[in-house]
């Protein structure tokens, strides 16, 4: 054989090849928890819907040939998947429809339902396919510590859990059939319906989807809309018209009807006619950058036009309506107070996932109590939309307003951003503008570190935005809730590092990286936090004169980044780099951590004696410092490393003194950890007795931590001792404790236990029965 295999993850039972460095032979796929509910994450529709009656009888009629119904009610699905492109110009309605779809057709779907927000407007903005997968796998009931960190196991695993569930999924503004592809559940029966400014001709070809081009309304449709929004009058068709038929136009200006007990509907028209008395306004991309341009996507952050994939552009319909769309923007925004307009203008500088009033009162430079009714505004008038409790943050709170970060949130259309974009720099100037993204970043900055201060009490930290947190009271609660702060504001935190590159500010781009360290340590996101981190080193690198310190951290960041991603080299490399950096800066403690970060790489390769070598070093460095915490898990390191060479009882004095250690600062889950280690040394050691008392600890915090997947790894280890001892009925015991809580979290070492467990209980059953059944049933077993 010549194959050679450097790393990664491999699913069955066998591999073989010539070479074999680090491989992990991943035997079973991630279960779905047990209770999970049936995921039902579906946004509401409108309740201001017209039309495309039409295209709701074509999906059924496609739905009804692809499973046909069977006399029992159920579906005989024996085909493919149906996948279904509703495809057309920005404004035109294809989110509204899609969802208007999804909740005409849910009840054929009792098995699922998903939604994912692409916002592929552009290339930059365009969400990565990795991010929406751990989201469904959560969605799906895959516990967080299962999902794999690669993206290709991550499309495994979701092929895998969906493989006999009949799902529905809404995958809403796709950028391009490659970032599509990895979405698409497999299963016979199950949908999936696209939205998207092109057809996304790829899927057709490789997938059979089918094409469904929507158009402007009708008029009779057009005024109906309107009529629903703010009622009939003379001229509420010419005001239709006007629209072009276009839905995103209808809602603003019937926003603006609405708020009048009697619309004039005529003075409306004539506002439109004149651009709203703003003719010297610059005219709006919107609904047609893509017919003017067809191979190219509007540049939502003002960075330069990106082309999209070739194999999929295809120019947007030629008789979208430009002018009616930017007569009724202009009248919906001439009628904003000034603040409102301002804040309208300053907050959309960059495609933020969200706005919170927080980061809309940072950009508009003002108080934050005065930016909540301003947003209101702009939510009234149709030139938001609220997006509270949407995936891709926190769950909606109780009130159904705040989120459960305690978050309101509002969300630009693309059209209406590129229309305030375009305004900006004509009535706030250049340097307003300018001044009004590093306002946000440093907003971000300060409330980032504040949630990550809490998040990892513990760690040592670097930057302005830390020092200015001294002495003063925590902003959180505890750190489940700053930990849920830095998740909801994820993708923004991304964005954010990517504009203070844009703009080059190196000191926010570092620094923003730093502030997102306890968010990637805990719940992962490692594609986004490669690309943002490399950015960080960049930056930090510019800036060695005014922070030498950064490069290393940075560097070490990025290294860890990789190891969740089993990229080994690319993990050491980034190490070795961090140790350097900090070297040449005299950085003791940066190095102590990259130093130690190598060696935590090495004990992930089983390179025991390596792993060994550089704690020591790395504790050379930190009794430089005098770290108790740092040294404290230097000693655990070191411990497992000798455990690993089966210097058992080296490991034994090493893990005691670690324990000491720990419990001085004091950290019970960490000293768990320790007993659980110095218990797994005990058995490997023979002293099976004294690994009792460890164990027993070691569990006993593990629970009252609730750190279920650690009770499981304690269940089996006691399972373990009990076998050697001779103790079936004490072996079978913490196996099924074992499975209990593998079972809950859906670990892949569900099936090996329950299998361990019928074995020991098929052998228990033959020693109990008489010789000549025992025989027969042994047969059976095997």
């Amino acid at each position: 054989m010549r194959n050679e295999i450097s790393g990664g993850t491999v699913y069955g039972a066998v591999v073989q090849a010539r070479t074999i460095g680090t491989v992990t032979i991943q035997e079973a796929t991630p279960a779905i928890m047990p209770g999970a509910p049936v995921p039902r994450t579906l946004p509401p529709g409108t309740r201001h819907f017209v039309d495309r009656d039409a295209v709701l009888a074509e999906v059924t009629r496609l739905l009804d040939e692809a499973s046909p119904r069977d006399g029992a009610g159920g579906t005989g699905e024996a085909g493919a998947p149906l996948v279904v492109v509703l495809w057309g110009p920005g404004g035109v309605g294809k989110s509204a429809t899609a969802l208007r779809l999804a909740a005409a057709l849910r009840g054929r779907f009792g098995q699922g339902e998903l939604y994912a927000d692409l916002r592929g407007a552009s290339a930059t903005t365009a969400a990565a396919p990795s991010d929406v997968l751990s989201r469904f796998l959560r969605d799906l009931g895959v516990h967080r510590d299962w999902i794999p960190a690669e993206p290709d196991a991550q499309e495994s695993t979701f092929r895998s859990v969906t493989a006999d569930r009949r799902i529905l999924t809404v995958l809403d503004d796709a950028h391009s059939a490659a970032q599509v592809r990895p979405l698409l559940a497999a299963s016979p029966g199950s949908l999936t319906i696209v939205t998207s400014r092109t057809d996304l001709g790829r899927l057709v070809i490789e997938y059979g989807a089918h094409t469904v081009r929507l158009g402007p309304l009708r008029t009779p449709d057009a005024v109906g809309l309107l009529a629903r929004l703010g009622g009939t009058g003379p001229g509420v068709e010419a005001v239709a018209r006007r629209c072009g038929g276009m839905p995103l136009a209808l809602c603003a200006i019937g926003a603006r009807a609405a708020v009048r007990q009697q619309p004039d509907w005529e003075r409306l028209e004539r506002e439109m006619s004149t651009n709203g008395g703003n003719e010297a306004a610059p005219p709006p991309h919107g609904a047609d950058t893509a017919a003017a341009a067809p191979n190219s996507e509007p540049a939502a952050s003002g960075a330069p036009v990106t082309a999209p994939d070739p194999s999929t552009a295809v120019a947007a319909p030629a008789d979208t309506a430009e002018e009616p769309m930017r007569g009724a923007m202009d009248a919906s925004y001439g009628h904003l107070s000034e603040a409102a307009a301002r804040l309208f203008r300053l907050a959309s500088l960059r495609p933020w996932r969200h706005l919170t009033p927080g980061a809309a009162a940072a950009a508009a430079g003002i108080p934050e109590d005065a930016a909540g009714p301003l947003l209101a505004e702009l939510a009234d008038a149709r030139l938001l939309e609220d997006a509270t409790g949407e995936e891709g943050g926190a769950e909606a709170g109780p009130e159904g307003r705040a989120d459960a970060s305690g978050q309101v949130r509002y969300r630009f259309h693309d059209l209406w951003r590129e229309y305030a974009q375009q305004r900006a720099p004509a009535q706030d100037g250049i340097a307003g503008a300018a001044a009004a993204v590093r306002r946000t970043l440093l907003w971000y900055v300060r409330a980032a570190a504040a949630a990550d201060a809490c998040v990892l009490p513990g760690r040592w930290h670097l930057g302005p935005a830390y020092t200015r947190l001294a002495g003063r009271p925590a902003a959180y609660e505890n750190g489940i809730s700053a930990l849920a702060w830095l998740r909801g504001e994820r993708e923004n935190l991304a964005e954010a590092v990517r504009a203070a590159a844009d703009h080059g500010l190196d000191d926010l781009t570092w620094q923003l990286c730093e502030a997102m360290w306890g968010l990637h340590l805990r719940l992962g996101f490692h594609q986004q936090w490669v690309s943002t981190h490399r950015l960080g080193v960049e930056a930090a690198a510019r800036c060695a004169e005014e922070c030498p310190e950064a490069e290393g951290r940075m560097r070490a960041q990025l290294g860890f980044a990789h190891l969740g991603l089993a990229q080994y080299g690319q993990a050491g490399a980034q190490f070795a780099a961090a140790a350097a950096a900090d070297r040449r800066a005299g950085h003791v403690r940066g190095e102590a951590t990259a130093v130690e970060s190598l060696g935590l790489l090495h004990l992930k390769q089983e390179r025991w004696s390596d792993a060994a070598e550089c704690f020591r070093a790395a504790r050379r460095l930190a009794q430089q410092v005098g770290d108790p915490r740092a040294l404290a898990l230097l000693e655990h390191h070191l411990g497992r490393s000798l455990q690993g060479m089966g210097r058992h009882e080296e490991a034994v004095v090493q893990l005691r003194h670690a324990q000491e250690l720990i419990r001085a600062l004091p950290d019970p889950y960490n000293e768990a950890r320790v007993l659980m280690s110095l218990g797994r040394t005990l058995l490997d050691a023979g002293r099976a007795e004294e690994a009792d008392e460890a164990l027993g600890r070691a569990a006993s915090v593990m629970a009252t931590e609730g750190s279920v997947v650690q009770q499981a790894d304690l269940a089996e280890l006691r399972a373990d001792r009990a076998g050697l001892a001779g103790d079936t009925a004490g072996e079978s015991r913490y196996l099924r404790a074992a499975l209990g809580f593998h079972e809950r979290t859906g670990s892949p070492r569900t099936s090996a236990v329950r299998a361990r467990l019928g074995r020991l209980e098929a052998a228990a059953r033959w020693r109990a029965a008489p010789s000549g059944e025992a025989g027969e049933e042994v047969s059976e077993e095997e």
